[in-house]
């Protein structure tokens, strides 16, 4: 079954990620092997696609933005044609897929660690329009402790202006509510989940959590991220900030 991020973007679309990638080559002067080695690419994927013998999918110009640093996709919130499930339901928001474009993309997500006082824990989400479920999805994934990946629903009210991304599995729930994106695409908030313990035991648990475009970070961490890290200070700085503005209150017992 294909996913989102294997969907193929249009001809208009990849024939212009394609001139841009070529400027942007000549521009920096490095290599279209230099290139592939960056985003993860075989070198002959990358010349099919430049050469316009094959067209770029989600997941490959996803690859390709985060090597660059740019923003390859200008046209595509207008050059798809609304579809006739367009609209996410009401329990949702109502909101059409035109109008909350600007929030797919992937997302480097951070918290602290619910095991380690002094580290932060950091993964990825990707959020995506699931045509299926005619709304905004959100998927975890490059998480330490795969079992607790999720995936769920993504509610965009146009009341409270906030966003909110909610698990409901078997009756149980989970909820993140983080702010509309910064200039820089970050959103900050809180997220209400349960904390796993010894056994069986599990405690309700909220705390700060960021969420960063991955574009915004040269070489990002993942995992359990200790204090040592390259990339500590700048996550500490992130979550801080969701206090210190504030994006979000914690009020004392």
């Amino acid at each position: 079954m294909q996913t989102q991020a294997d969907k193929q973007l249009s001809d208009e679309q990849s024939r212009e990620i394609a001139e841009t990638i070529r400027e942007e080559l000549a521009r920096r002067r490095i290599s279209r092997q230099a290139l592939a080695e960056q985003a993860k690419l075989s070198l002959s994927t990358l010349e099919k696609v430049l050469g316009g013998r094959r067209p770029f999918t989600l997941a490959t110009t996803v690859r390709l933005e985060q090597a660059l640093g740019v923003s390859l996709r200008k046209s595509a919130a207008v050059a798809t044609p609304p579809a006739a499930n367009d609209v996410a339901p009401d329990s949702l928001g109502s909101y059409a897929h035109r109008a909350v474009t600007w929030l797919e993309d992937v997302y480097i997500t951070l918290r602290p660690s619910f095991g380690d006082k002094d580290a932060i824990f950091a993964y990825r989400t990707e959020i995506v329009w699931e045509p299926k479920l005619s709304s905004l999805v959100f998927r975890e994934g490059e998480r330490t402790d795969t079992a607790y990946e999720h995936t769920g629903e993504v509610a965009v009210p146009h009341q409270s202006g906030f966003i909110y991304l909610v698990i409901i599995k078997h009756g149980q729930h989970r909820v993140i509510t983080v702010s509309r994106p910064t200039v820089a695409g970050e959103m900050y908030g809180i997220i209400s989940t349960l904390r796993a313990g010894p056994g069986s035991q599990l405690t309700p648990i909220a705390a700060p959590i960021a969420y960063v475009p991955i574009r915004n970070i040269p070489k990002p961490s993942l995992g359990r991220v200790a204090p040592n890290d390259a990339n500590y200070e700048v996550y500490r700085k992130h979550l801080r900030r969701t206090v210190e503005e504030p994006f979000a209150l914690f009020l004392p017992a």
